[in-house]
Formats: structure tokens, C-alpha cells, sequence
């Protein structure tokens, strides 16, 4: 079948977060100065469906009405662990990639294109919470931790909630040029193009630190030690009773990264806290999480976080 470049098809799920449901339309059925587009909401199956707000929708469209669209949305789905996705949904995605239509999948979206096996062998991102998930369901993915959307050209993926207004943005800036897109987003009151990943909106990390372990022992050491420039790789091999090469090794073993590489994760933890929670000039944050200033803080949050230090207090901050 002939797929109309103009027309958006969106899949809706039983049981999915409203929020996630009305970014697609709401992005293409703006008035932005470039094409009219034909938005065609679909649902997973007949009759009205459930929204996690307890909101019945009834989509206005049959499955189909999406045979023509040349983008194909699924929003926002149910948890993953939920009831499988139907064969024809499954079946409506891969006929629309074998025509080249562009596939998306917005936050846990990105589950049923899993499901379909168009992300194996390719790049995908979802919500920061399910990334974990995303990777054990379909280990073929090549799951991107810190991004708020993964273009691989005929598959877009974004990470969480509102994440899925950049990719939509991005699409339209892609296929239409910046004018359009920008113009969509200043009739959204939104940003046309946000810098950094969504490693930025993720809460501090508990570890599981279990009792006895000699590599869990000196995690906690460098936790209540943070703001402590001499504290080093030496001085937690040290606290954990053990040769620094086999500190080495096991902590590679435990925490699945090497111990320089968790010490400087922690202490930009800390400085996120200190930066949305305090008033303390970025030079004290720094000093408080164990840098020597700013300055050599400022790389190594950008790094990890994404954006530096105050853009991040100014995106944080709690008045």
C-alpha cells in the first residue's frame, strides 16, 4: 500500500499514561507553517480504552486507517510484564518499516517495537527505569542509557514522558526543516531543542551494599567521605582490607564498572544534590563532593550529566 508522507498514524495501548497518548497528536496537529498532517488515532483493539489517569478514550480511528501513514507512533505503553502485544499490532509495525515508513516508539513504546524485532541490531532508548528491563527482554538492542531520543534513521526511539516531545520535534525538524519545528514548539510553549540526556532527571542511586562484603565496606567508606579530596582508588583499597589489584577486580566484579569510574559517578551524584537543594556557589559544591573546584568538576559533570553544572541548577533548583 502507498504511504502518504502526510499522514501520522498513533497507536494507542490499553492502559497507557495520557500523557505519553496525546504528545504525538498534539505535535502534528499543531499549526506550524508546514504541512497539514492527517493524525489518525487508532487503539490496540475495538471499543473505549483505559489510561493509567483512570481516563476511558475512545480512539476514532480502525487499524486500518494506519496503512497509509508514513509515521507510525506508538506511544507511552502498558509496564512491560503486562499482557503481550496482539499479532496485528506487531504485524501493522513491520509492514509499515518494510515500506519505509518511519516506526517511533515513545518511552515504553520502544517495548512493542521490540516485541515487532525491529530494534535488534539498532540503537534504542526508553524510560530511564526500564532500561534495565529493555535490555534483558531484547538483549540484541544496543540500549543508550543518556539520551533523550535515539534517531536510526526508519526507527525513532525517545526515554520518558516528555522525552517524546523532542522526538516528535526532531522528526518534523528532520523531515521539514528548523522553521517548522520551531514554530510547532513555540506553539507548545516548549523548547525546541533540549540539551542534554536523561541522565540529568534520574534520582540518586541506593546501591545494595550487603553487610561483610569487603568491596561493599569501602563503598560506604566513600560515601560518608565524599567531600574528601584525598580520598582515592589507594585508600578505599585500604578500607576494603585488600591488595589494589584485587580491590580492582573485585569491584569490577561487583559493581560492573571499574572503582574510578563509581567514585566519580558518586561525587557528581552529590553535587547534583547540593546544586538543586542549596544555594552554595559551584566552587563550594565542587569542594563539598570531593573536587578541587569548578573548574575540575565541571567536565566530568557535563560527562555524566550532560549538561554542566548550572544549567542543571538552573533546570533544579527547588525555590
Amino acid at each position: 500500500m502507498t504511504r502518504i508522507p502526510t499522514v501520522v498514524g498513533v497507536i494507542v495501548g490499553d492502559n497507557a499514561p495520557i500523557l505519553e497518548v496525546a504528545v504525538a497528536p498534539r505535535v502534528f496537529e499543531t499549526n506550524h507553517g508546514g504541512p497539514e498532517f492527517d493524525v489518525r488515532v487508532a487503539g490496540e483493539r475495538d471499543g473505549p480504552l483505559r489510561t493509567t489517569a483512570g481516563i476511558t478514550i475512545t480512539p476514532p480511528c480502525e487499524l486500518a486507517a494506519l496503512e497509509e501513514a508514513a509515521i507510525v507512533i506508538v506511544p507511552g505503553w502498558r509496564a512491560p510484564g503486562g499482557a503481550p502485544t496482539r499479532p496485528e499490532i506487531l504485524d501493522l509495525l513491520r509492514r509499515a518499516h518494510g515500506d519505509g515508513a518511519t516506526v517511533v516508539g515513545l518511552c515504553l513504546g520502544a517495548f512493542v517495537l521490540g516485541e515487532a524485532g525491529l530494534l535488534d541490531g539498532r540503537r534504542a532508548t526508553t524510560h530511564w527505569q526500564c532500561l534495565d528491563e529493555l535490555r534483558r527482554r531484547h538483549p540484541g538492542i544496543e540500549v543508550v542509557d543518556d539520551v533523550l531520543y535515539v534517531d536510526e534513521g526508519s526507527i525513532v526511539t525517545s526515554a520518558g514522558s516528555a522525552a517524546g516531545l523532542d522526538a516528535c520535534l526532531h522528526l518534523l525538524r528532520r523531515e521539514y526543516g528548523p522553521a517548522v519545528a520551531n514554530a510547532a514548539a513555540r506553539a507548545l510553549v516548549v523548547a525546541p531543542h533540549r540539551a542534554g540526556g536523561q541522565t540529568q532527571f534520574v534520582d540518586r542511586p541506593v546501591p545494595h551494599l550487603p553487610a561483610g562484603d569487603a568491596v561493599a565496606d569501602a563503598m560506604r567508606h566513600a560515601l560518608g567521605h565524599l567531600d574528601d579530596p584525598a580520598l582515592d582508588i589507594g585508600g578505599l583499597a585500604a578500607a576494603a582490607h585488600v591488595s589494589r589489584r584485587t580491590f580492582d577486580r573485585r569491584f569490577r566484579e561487583a559493581a560492573g564498572c571499574s572503582p574510578l569510574q563509581w567514585l566519580l559517578h558518586q561525587r557528581v551524584l552529590q553535587a547534583q544534590d547540593l546544586l538543586s537543594s542549596t544555594a552554595l556557589p559551584v566552587d563550594a559544591v565542587a569542594r563539598a563532593s570531593g573536587f578541587a573546584d569548578g573548574v575540575a568538576m565541571r567536565p566530568h559533570f557535563r560527562r555524566i550529566v550532560g549538561v554542566p553544572p548550572q544549567s542543571y541548577r538552573a533546570s533544579f533548583r527547588a525555590e
